[in-house]
């Protein structure tokens, strides 16, 4: 299924302008229009690879080669709908199941295609493979083979003669072109069958897309699914984001109560000690103050630590990725940092990044005996991502670790995904991805 995007003049007002503007539009239109018929060379090609692997699937040799082909296909469909969206201003989105974790070996490569063949839009791809080849093709086509007609009509007055002394036979349209009077009337019906082309090339570019949309879009049905999915996913996030709300004021009130409060209910015994020794004792009123002091600087870098744990300084002043770089600085690992993100996400995201990659580095220097650590911060299409790859031991498991299960809560209250790839031996590699816009930095990152 496909919907109307707003791209400016280009998915709206087709009949504005000049005459010469409509004129180059219906060029380009047909220029468009000749560029999609090409898309039936490709597809008969992955139609053949298809057969093939599916024979060979037949016989339990095309385990390997599913994959292959399958995200071929994918491939050639995703640019079908860019083009969609580009030429003819319709938004046609994915369809597709997300892919379970890769998995090293035989098993993952079964995996991987069992998840293939059993996604449906897999099959609604091979349908396209199967009909826009002859629909697709004829639709698209149609006007170019009408110009070429129209050419071909224009040019009777010097071919007709060569033809017919060679034998030939030229019949245009209903006329049989035999003499230079019938070779006329060719060219009368050719003006119009030439201007016919660029006329309904915009309707054949908007059929074909429409053919594109109904096959390659997902379906209403599995749109349905896709918002209930949509909405479990919402009631269990936020469940989980005011579970950990509730657990990080509690954390928050149990260390106020276990230390600055108990440090400045001793300070003030202390002071009250030291004001009633003053005139008595003023040697030991001066050591209680000097002790006062210490547990108030002992008070007071507690608050600081607690306020970091809360949302860090630097992260505040300095951006994501000075305070991972921060983060690195302090890991007794050898953490290296490369960021390119061109600009500030909302804090709320960067805060989630921040503690996730925080938790990664801890994880890896208590549980992975790794030594060094690579993490990587980048932007692309609308997607903050952040990749963490330690060389330790490997084997981590989201479903028996509890501390990947609480990066995956974190992530999920702001719709982000973690991926896991963490065979025996290592490297493990965290991928966290989070949709968000970008704001223009406030600070520059040194």
């Amino acid at each position: 299924m496909g919907k109307e995007v707003g791209d400016g003049a280009e998915a709206a007002g087709r009949s504005a302008g000049t005459p010469l503007d409509r004129a180059r539009r219906a060029v380009r239109d047909l220029l468009r229009a000749t560029a999609l018929a090409g898309f039936a060379v490709p597809q008969l090609l992955l139609l053949v690879a298809a057969t093939v692997t599916a024979v060979l699937l037949g016989v339990g040799l095309g385990v390997l080669l599913v994959p292959a082909t399958v995200l071929a296909v994918r491939a050639l469909a995703g640019r079908r709908r860019t083009l969609a969206a580009r030429w003819s201003g319709v938004a046609v989105r994915e369809p597709y199941r997300p892919l379970p974790p890769a998995e090293p070996g035989l098993k993952g490569a079964w995996q991987r295609c069992r998840a293939l063949i059993g996604d449906p839009a897999t099959w609604r791809d091979l349908l396209w493979l199967l009909v826009d080849p002859v629909i697709g093709f004829t639709v698209a086509l149609f006007p170019p083979a009408l110009v070429a007609f129209g050419l071909f009509g224009l040019l009777q007055p010097w071919l007709w003669e060569p033809i017919a002394s060679a034998d030939g036979n030229t019949w245009y349209w209903w006329v049989h072109v035999t003499d230079p009077g019938s070779a006329r009337i060719a060219v009368l019906l050719a003006v119009p069958t030439l201007l016919a082309g660029p006329a309904i090339a915009p309707g054949a570019l908007r059929g074909h897309t429409a053919l594109a949309g109904a096959l390659l879009g997902p379906t209403a049905r599995a749109e349905a699914l896709a918002a209930q999915r949509k909405v479990v996913h919402l009631t269990e996030t936020r469940r989980d984001a005011l579970t950990a709300q509730a657990a990080e004021l509690r954390r928050i009130e149990r260390d106020l109560h276990d230390g600055a409060q108990a440090r400045l209910v001793a300070m003030g015994m202390n002071l009250g000690v030291a004001e009633r020794l003053v005139e008595r004792d003023p040697q030991a009123a001066k050591q209680l103050l000097a002790e006062t002091r210490q547990a108030s600087a002992t008070a007071l870098n507690e608050l600081r630590d607690l306020v970091r744990g809360i949302h860090p300084p630097v992260l505040a002043d300095r951006g994501l990725a000075d305070a991972v770089r921060a983060l690195g600085m302090d890991s007794p690992l050898n953490v290296t940092v490369t960021a390119d993100l061109p600009g500030r996400a909302e804090a709320p995201v960067e805060s989630a990044v921040y503690f996730a990659v925080s938790e990664a580095l801890t994880n890896a220097a208590k549980h992975a005996g790794a030594s060094r650590v690579d993490v990587q911060l980048w932007y692309q299409d609308g997607t903050l991502k952040a990749q963490v790859t330690d060389d330790g031991t490997g084997g981590a498991d989201p479903s028996r670790g509890t501390g990947l299960r609480g990066l995956e809560r974190r992530l999920a209250t702001f719709d982000g995904v973690l991926a896991v790839r963490s065979p025996l031996g290592g490297p493990t590699t965290l991928t966290m991805e989070l949709p968000c816009e970008l704001s223009s930095p406030r600070t520059s990152s040194s």
